[in-house]
């Protein structure tokens, strides 16, 4: 994995999402910004949307997307194909979402976690890899859902 990562936000996570840039470059992580600039009120999927595009065009392998829940990012991410995000609230959760799932998109609440909760989770997923083995036969399936679409 590279040390590139992006990270985008709504207003609600924009005040996490500046902690977990200045903490992700003191562990010397390339990181770029994708917005909000700002706490100005503005709409989450503009910003999924934008890091999502941004990861299958290949700028990098994986991306942080926060809003006040992490569940609206989550939700919008997970509908571009190719993109596998998972919402994490700790840090157990992040280990699964990369060793089991391998998620490409973490989500995280800006108004539910915690500063130092949010960068071990980051931590976290950043540091895990795929397990492979029987998790590969199930990514598998999900990807051939995700191809062919769901069975009615």
């Amino acid at each position: 994995m590279g040390k590139r990562v992006l990270i985008a936000s709504d207003h609600g996570g924009f005040e996490l999402k500046r902690a977990l840039i200045e903490h992700l470059r003191i562990l010397d992580y390339e990181v770029v910004d994708l917005g909000t600039e700002g706490p100005a009120s503005v709409d989450y999927p503009d910003f999924a949307g934008k890091l999502c595009k941004a990861i299958l065009a290949g700028d990098a392998e994986r991306g942080i997307l926060i809003c006040g829940t992490g569940i609206g990012m989550s939700i919008t991410a997970n509908k571009f194909k190719g993109i596998y995000a998972a919402l994490c609230t700790n840090e157990f959760m992040a280990r699964m979402a990369r060793n089991d799932n391998d998620s490409n998109v973490l989500c995280l609440g800006g108004r539910v976690l915690g500063g130092e909760v949010a960068k071990g989770i980051v931590e976290v997923w950043l540091n895990t890899s795929f397990g492979g083995g029987r998790h590969a036969r199930r990514t598998g399936k999900i990807r051939a859902i995700e191809k062919e679409g769901a069975a009615e």
